[in-house]
């Protein structure tokens, strides 16, 4: 699988997607749709227990997406595959790991709050300057509301100011800040703490989770309640974690 502008390599339990188009990672309809095709792949590898969404370079994640893919003869194609990129990583049953290393702006922010976790050197800075040149953006609206607090959402969304990493973890964008020269080990170590675990639990409590996200409590408890009995107790490793633990040995995961 060879690709132009993106980076795809598995090992270790992760596959990982890296947006090569140094040394401003724009994002152009090419590299979304090649990052759809590599997400696919790791989505249906189950040797894969984690996907990470990286870039080259130590300046930006990305900056955001190419501005002439914007026009009116290119706009759905854009959309099309920019939506679809942020859906996948938002919904899939795998964890996403989003590694920024510099500024992650416009869409390029937005695919990383797509994923379920975020780890940022110090450096690094997140923002939505959407505004200042007259649009607003679509993933950004959908998912702040359901992330931070709506003053700071419409902060963020209204002035198109950029904030910093250690900002963005403490409104609840990123889980870990590290300095740039840490950053590799820190992002191994993470990983490590998702790789250990079976793949059928990891998919079970992520099916879970999201099924979740839109209904009231009662709801989501007597879906949740029927899930645990009828999904996640069936599976091969739900009783081996069980029996592991109840013999005070580590688990011998199956994945199923």
């Amino acid at each position: 699988m060879s690709f132009e502008n993106i980076l795809y390599d598995k090992g270790n339990a992760v596959a990982r997607i890296i947006i090569n188009r140094p040394p401003y990672n724009v994002l152009d309809i090419k590299t979304t749709s090649e990052m759809n095709v590599a997400f696919d792949d790791a989505s249906g590898d189950n040797a894969v227990k984690a996907i990470v969404v990286t870039a080259s370079g130590n300046k930006a994640f990305s900056a955001g997406v190419d501005v002439r893919d914007h026009s009116p003869d290119k706009m759905d194609d854009m959309l099309a595959n920019f939506d679809k990129l942020c859906y996948n990583l938002l919904s899939s049953e795998k964890p996403t790991i989003a590694v920024v290393n510099g500024v992650a702006l416009g869409g390029g922010c937005e695919v990383a709050i797509s994923c379920d976790m975020v780890i940022a050197s110090e450096k690094s800075q997140f923002g939505q300057p959407e505004i200042k040149v007259g649009v607003y953006p679509s993933v950004a609206v959908a998912l702040f509301p359901r992330m931070v607090p709506w003053k700071i959402a419409l902060e963020l969304l209204l002035t198109g100011d950029n904030i910093s990493a250690a900002e963005a973890k403490s409104i609840g964008l990123a889980n870990v800040v590290v300095p740039e020269e840490e950053l590799d080990t820190a992002v191994e170590k993470f990983l490590a703490r998702l790789t250990d675990k079976s793949l059928a639990i990891l998919r079970a409590t992520k099916r879970a989770y999201l099924r979740s996200l839109d209904l009231g409590v009662k709801d989501s408890l007597d879906t949740l309640e029927d899930d645990y009995k009828n999904d996640l107790m069936k599976t091969e490793d739900a009783v081996e974690g069980i029996s592991a633990f109840l013999e005070r040995r580590k688990p011998v995961w199956r994945d199923r």
